[in-house]
């Protein structure tokens, strides 16, 4: 799989279309629910980026919900099940699972890459060394 989202991206395409064409391919092959990137604003909160899904959550602070935690500890999150997440934040009330993965440059946090699942339980931590992988792949072309 990660030959495959290596041979999606292009040199010279803007971030965005580079990382929406790694998305739509995790979203498809993986029948994900949602999939995306929330990129770190100058003031350490969370903004919507490239996604492939319904509509979601434009802002997130740190420390809130799934993403905003693993952006505030500097750590992949698996929750097995959103609805026993303090503070969960629930953009779509189909979301059952969910991993986010914080990706780096230079040490500095710049995007987290969130994945939902409409299913309960279903990222294990061998996902998360896969996705951690994609993450560092977007990273390298931010």
């Amino acid at each position: 799989m990660l030959n495959a989202l290596r041979a999606l991206i292009v040199p010279n395409l803007p971030f965005a279309g580079n990382a929406c064409n790694v998305l739509a391919y995790l979203k498809s092959e993986l029948n994900l629910y949602w999939c995306g990137l929330y990129i770190v604003m100058p003031d350490g909160d969370l903004a919507l980026g490239p996604f492939q899904g319904l509509p979601a959550c434009t802002n997130i602070k740190l420390g809130r919900g799934v993403c905003g935690t693993a952006a505030l500890e500097r750590k992949t999150m698996i929750v097995a099940d959103v609805s026993l997440f303090p503070g969960y934040i629930a953009c779509h009330a189909e979301v059952k699972s969910e991993i986010v993965v914080p990706a780096f440059r230079n040490g500095e946090l710049i995007f987290v890459l969130d994945i939902d699942s409409d299913q309960a339980a279903v990222f294990t931590k061998e996902n998360a060394v896969i996705y951690e992988q994609v993450a560092a792949m977007l990273a390298e072309i931010f």
